[in-house]
């Protein structure tokens, strides 16, 4: 119910943070993992992994030039044999500030790479998808798909974006055997939330408001994808599921 051994696995932004130990997840469950990213750490991560490396693929690739990615999709797609079982749209940045000193340009940059980017991929992995009549489609949404941001406007816009995108995308693709969920990590230890976490009023705020009393990780995100990646979630499709420590129940 749980094996996902040798599925054919696309996740972008996999170099850093919760992409990384999502790779690393899949690798260990015995997925051939694509990643595409345009880090600097990206050439690096064989390094940083541990399991059977043969099964990892790497292409890097800037998901902001629109006018590439369907050829970026291609090389993926040929990469792993002609095939995709599951897509992580895990890429995305944050840029803070109160909302009257943001730039049209860091607005426009944010919803391109964490909703127009996650669009296109979607429909690229969903007609490969639906030749099989089956596929894991799993977006990175964010507590704040649901909760306002503060002094992050821009982000917290794309994030509730990737949720309505999620649940129409949902119903369109379901009866082709597509699932498509998103995920909705809490606060984490990662480096998108370290301002917060170098702030000792924020970060003893933040920690006030998590039930479990503790910041999430990396880890906690991957495990939750592996079930979705997963026969055990094929009845589950068009949800946002928090990993946030309780944050979203209170």
């Amino acid at each position: 119910m749980f094996d996902i051994t040798d599925k054919k696995v696309v996740i972008t932004g996999g170099a850093n943070g919760i992409g990384f130990e999502m790779v690393q997840a899949f690798l260990n469950a015995g997925a051939e993992v694509l990643v595409i990213d345009i880090s600097p750490r990206l050439p690096m991560i064989h390094q940083a992994l541990t399991g059977d490396l043969s099964k990892l693929k790497i292409l890097k690739g800037n998901l902001l030039d629109f006018e590439s990615i369907p050829n970026l999709f291609e090389r993926a797609i040929e990469e792993l044999d002609g095939s995709i079982d599951v897509l992580i749209n895990n890429a995305g940045i944050i840029e803070r500030g109160n909302a009257f000193d943001l730039s049209s340009e860091s607005w426009q940059r944010m919803l391109d790479l964490n909703v127009t980017t996650v669009f296109e991929l979607s429909r690229l992995a969903a007609h490969e998808m639906k030749k099989k009549g089956q596929g894991k489609i799993i977006n990175l949404g964010s507590i704040l798909s649901v909760l306002g941001g503060f002094n992050a406007v821009a982000y917290a816009t794309t994030k509730g974006a990737i949720l309505q995108l999620t649940k129409s995308l949902s119903n369109e693709w379901a009866a082709d055997g597509i699932q498509v969920n998103a995920l909705a990590p809490g606060y984490m230890l990662t480096a998108m939330n370290e301002g917060l976490v170098n702030d000792p009023v924020r970060k003893s705020q933040v920690e006030a408001r998590i039930p479990v009393k503790r910041w999430g990780t990396a880890k906690d995100v991957a495990g939750v994808a592996l079930f979705l990646a997963s026969p055990a979630s094929d009845y589950v499709t068009g949800t946002l599921i928090p990993v946030d420590g309780g944050v979203l129940g209170r």
